[in-house]
């Protein structure tokens, strides 16, 4: 029998979790790894009780952990941060820009940002409650923190922290030059492109951001991939050269709807994307916005601002 029965086993000292969740990606990787004081966990899932639920018949297995490591501070990965350290007395590590995004997510002067900010680009009317509904994820303090170009301990093995801004600006990866294995988070996923988008007014240009973390990740020889959702990936450079592909293919996008004529970005969301209910546009507009943005610091594009709302045209 299974020893770990709700867990898939990667090699002899790493596990995976697959955590599962009513709401976004609805699934979520979280990483175990095996040390002599225990477990260290990578990433958590949401406060969702199916999320809380896998996890103590994961815990009443007999598994020890020792600690909780966190990529970056979205609710699908470290919603449960608090949870594990009020309920398990387990220490948080998070970046030292993770808690800085902590704490701003933590100020509601953020949701009046974001409403303006959605205004000005033509978004229908939204609810006043969207950009706080998952708040609790936010609530904990971290117990110790870690920054760019250190080593951290994910089980008996050291890795590199490695920054890694674009998906959000706070996200880290994790490298072990000795098994060449690579724990990617959000940054680089099989099969499908991380949303980059501007998720708050400190973001300044996302998909700037994004195209130099992966080009940074390529100089790291990685035999194994460890991505924050969907399927493992053992060949990391022909996965991000086909990312960036995939991005480069939707700017040129948007650069041909906008054509000749002016634009707002929801107008050019739209465009992408066709019809969306008020639950679904959110994403999508944040990250065509993040690409606009993108475009219009390269000189492709510019904006002019009339009665209130941002409209976009081919640079001259």
């Amino acid at each position: 029998m299974d020893q770990y029965p709700t867990l898939i086993k990667i090699s002899e000292d790493i596990y995976q979790l697959v955590v599962r969740y009513p709401f976004g990606m609805f699934e979520m990787n979280s990483y175990l790894f095996r040390g002599e004081n225990g477990f260290t966990i990578v990433d958590t899932g949401s406060e969702a009780k199916q999320s809380i639920d896998l996890w103590k018949k994961t815990l009443a297995s007999g598994i020890t952990v020792d600690k909780l490591v966190l990529t970056h501070a979205h609710p699908d990965h470290c919603g449960l941060a608090r949870w594990f350290q009020e309920n398990h007395r387990i220490p948080v590590f998070i970046s030292n820009l993770g808690y800085q995004e902590l704490q701003r997510k933590r100020n509601h002067h953020r949701v009046n940002w974001l409403h303006g900010f959605l205004k000005s680009h033509d978004c229908p009317e939204i609810s006043q409650n969207m950009g706080n509904s998952e708040a609790a994820a936010y609530e904990f303090e971290p117990d110790g923190i870690f920054k760019e170009q250190q080593t951290i301990k994910l089980g008996n093995e050291r890795y590199e922290t490695i920054w890694t801004p674009g998906h959000s600006y706070d996200h880290f990866c994790f490298y072990n030059q000795n098994q060449q294995v690579m724990l990617t988070g959000d940054h680089v996923l099989a099969g499908l492109s991380p949303i980059i988008a501007l998720w708050s007014e400190y973001d300044e240009n996302p998909i700037k951001d994004n195209f130099a973390s992966l080009e940074k990740l390529k100089a790291y020889p990685t035999k194994l991939a460890l991505p924050g959702h969907g399927e493992l990936i053992y060949n990391l450079n022909v996965r991000i050269d086909e990312m960036i592909k995939s991005h480069n293919y939707r700017l040129q996008q948007i650069l041909n709807f906008v054509g000749s004529e002016e634009k707002t970005a929801w107008q050019v969301c739209q465009d992408i994307y066709g019809s969306l209910s008020n639950t679904k546009f959110f994403a999508p507009l944040m990250a065509t916005i993040a690409r606009l943005i993108f475009l219009e610091k390269s000189g492709e594009l510019h904006s002019d601002l009339r009665n209130g709302k941002l409209y976009y045209s081919r640079g001259m």
